[in-house]
């Protein structure tokens, strides 16, 4: 089932971009930004997945997913630096007190939310109250090679073309190492009870979304104006 959700051979533009040396920083400072959005949003979605099955194996799965999305968005910061912007407050920060004046609000966003790089978050969102869990891990493991190559394209790109330091490609990094690990522990978490025919059309239904919405997400990027 695996090799029949996988993404194609297609890489995104912006990523064959960035690793030929031919994406300018804005696009990077925008990819920083909606990542920030994105992990912020999907490591939520992992904690309710984890707490929908928390009696099971794939509870602690979950978790541990929501543990790399929490270690992958402390990295973002160096990036955004590397790429001359700063990442806008997000619902994590807590709220301003309540004798603050509006003058002393936080600006505007400088990167607001985009439809089609909240497509993904929302649909995963979505799947995290109302999708088969086990039916999701393994909509989500069909994916992790493509994103996992995507990172490591990136990361080598801006050593190269940008001579951006550990730091600044860290984020990069954390998702393009193999994710064997993960893979073998989906698959002892989900061996107690094997998908049955429900479980695996809902896992294709979902990895055909899911992998849609990160086609959408990166062609939205690319049609970004970045100057």
């Amino acid at each position: 089932m695996r090799a029949e959700l996988e993404p194609g051979d297609a890489t995104p533009a912006l990523v064959a971009a960035v690793a030929a040396g031919r994406a300018p920083l804005g696009a990077l400072a925008e990819l920083a930004a909606r990542q920030q959005r994105i992990i912020t949003s999907d490591r939520r979605s992992l904690l309710l997945l984890a707490t929908r099955c928390a009696n099971r194996p794939l509870g602690s799965w979950f978790a541990t997913l929501a543990e790399g999305e929490s270690a992958a968005l402390r990295t973002l910061p160096a990036l955004a630096a590397a790429c001359g912007t700063i990442l806008d407050r997000t619902a994590d920060h807590p709220p301003l007190p309540d004798h603050q004046s509006p003058s002393d609000q936080p600006p505007l966003p400088r990167h607001p939310p985009l439809p089609g790089c909240q497509a993904y978050p929302a649909y995963l969102a979505w799947l995290a109250l109302n999708g088969l869990p086990a039916a999701v891990a393994a909509a989500l493991v069909a994916n992790f090679a493509a994103w996992g190559g995507y990172c490591a394209a990136i990361a080598e790109g801006l050593r190269r073309h940008h001579g951006f330091d550990d730091a600044a490609c860290a984020f990069f990094d954390f998702f393009a190492q193999p994710a064997t690990a993960l893979e073998q522990q989906a698959a002892a978490a989900l061996a107690p009870a094997a998908l049955g025919s429900a479980e695996l059309a809902a896992a294709r239904e979902y990895g055909t979304l899911l992998q849609a919405y990160e086609r959408l997400f990166w062609e939205t990027l690319a049609a970004l104006p970045t100057g």
